[in-house]
């Protein structure tokens, strides 16, 4: 452990990169080397930005004809289908007081959203009580939802919709693989990875019962109880999500670059990042510890507190994303051989995607605005990602490539993507 009272300059700036202020400060520096002509992947069309604008648009206004879009969360995912499967849970629950449910959602979404990396093209999810077979990250949300409901995660018979340590931390890639229906014949990308993450998990909670067990057995959703406590007048900001997130899960994360005594998580090196001191050279993505704190908005608003500056998160740099740039030209590859074979996360030109990918939403999201008539104040970043950017990306992959795969592959071991 690093002397908390007295940080060294390293372990200083370290925490500086665990905010999303820092993810979009770097990402617009590659953003800007992209412009110059500089970076070693990619070149960048600005002008094409405002016809990928249009596509965003046609997406938006052929889901949500009114407009009212809910935000980029988990919980979008829980209602596949078209069925609402949280609702039918909070219908039948025996809490008796809105915090009791809100650590109930937390446990939920995080438990969801560690399971939530890319799960290649052959796998499916046939969900029980419908029938119905889902892929890709419905597939994982009704699958791990499904695990949640029945009791998978409770160490408590008579209190099945909860996550407690001491589950986790035994949890077996075996286990995970009999709630989501894997084999040969379904293969599920990272399992073991997915595994390990959970059982990291599980250990972090359990050693910290100051933090996860103040008013409950340690279990993820404890996390609640640590935020609502920072809630000034009832409001919390969405950044003080990522900070609680990153301050408390960060051990989670499989060991990558670490500075200071602090592990930096979904952070990777690229040699055009400049910076004054130790992180020189180091770019921040959190991209699933954003996507989490985007899922934990909704039972923070549940539960009574307004959240706000929603836009001081970033866009999230996935396949999606970053493909909806790629497939509308406002990106292009330099050397188009690199779309023919995959790329570890850590390869310099899938740094550079996400870079790319995290600056240029913040660049779309004003064309989108203008076209819809709204503000960012009505329509936040977290609304032009559901609407939106994501699906987009989705949609115009399935166009683009029968299979409905990225333009670029990625080699993930369950913990990024």
């Amino acid at each position: 452990m690093t002397d908390q009272s007295n940080p060294s300059p390293e372990t200083q700036a370290a925490r500086k990169l665990l905010t999303a202020a820092a993810v979009r400060e770097r990402s617009h520096q590659l953003l800007d080397a992209g412009l110059a002509g500089r970076l070693q992947h990619f070149t960048v069309d600005l002008t094409r930005l405002e016809a990928c604008a249009d596509e965003v648009v046609t997406t938006i206004r052929e889901a949500y004809p009114s407009l009212d879009i809910p935000f980029h969360a988990r919980w979008r995912h829980f209602t596949a289908g078209g069925h609402d499967r949280w609702e039918a849970v909070m219908g039948g629950a025996p809490w008796t007081e809105a915090a009791e449910m809100a650590r109930s959602a937390f446990d939920l979404a995080i438990v969801s959203v560690l399971l939530d990396a890319g799960a290649g093209p052959q796998w499916r999810y046939q969900e029980g009580r419908t029938g119905d077979t889902y892929a890709r990250s419905e597939g994982l949300a009704v699958a791990s939802f499904d695990m949640f409901v029945s009791g998978a995660f409770s160490s408590r018979p008579e209190d099945p919709f909860r996550v407690d340590a001491d589950v986790l931390m035994a949890l077996t890639a075996d286990d995970l693989a009999a709630g989501f229906q894997v084999s040969a014949d379904n293969p599920l990308v990272g399992l073991e990875g997915r595994a390990a993450l959970l059982n990291r998990l599980g250990r972090v909670v359990a050693t910290n019962p100051d933090i996860f067990g103040q008013v409950d057995d340690p279990r993820p959703g404890g996390l609640f109880d640590v935020i609502a406590a920072g809630a000034e007048d009832e409001a919390v900001r969405a950044t003080s999500i990522l900070d609680a997130l990153l301050t408390y899960l960060g051990p989670i994360w499989p060991g990558r670059i670490s500075l200071g005594g602090i592990d930096l998580g979904d952070t990777w090196r690229h040699p055009l990042v400049e910076a004054p001191d130790a992180t020189k050279g180091l770019i921040p993505f959190h991209k699933l510890s954003q996507w989490l704190s985007y899922s934990l908005i909704e039972p923070l608003e549940w539960a009574g507190y307004a959240v706000t500056e929603i836009d001081g998160l970033t866009g999230l740099p996935e396949y999606r994303n970053g493909g909806l740039f790629l497939d509308t030209g406002v990106i292009a590859l330099k050397n188009p051989e690199d779309a023919g074979h995959a790329h570890t996360v850590d390869s310099t030109l899938v740094v550079e995607w996400r870079a790319l990918t995290v600056a240029l939403l913040d660049r779309i999201a004003d064309p989108v605005r203008a076209r819809l008539g709204l503000t960012a104040e009505t329509f936040p970043l977290a609304k032009v990602l559901e609407g939106g950017t994501w699906a987009t990306g989705r949609r115009l992959a399935k166009e683009k490539r029968g299979d409905g795969s990225p333009p670029l592959s990625v080699i993930s071991d369950g913990t990024v993507f």
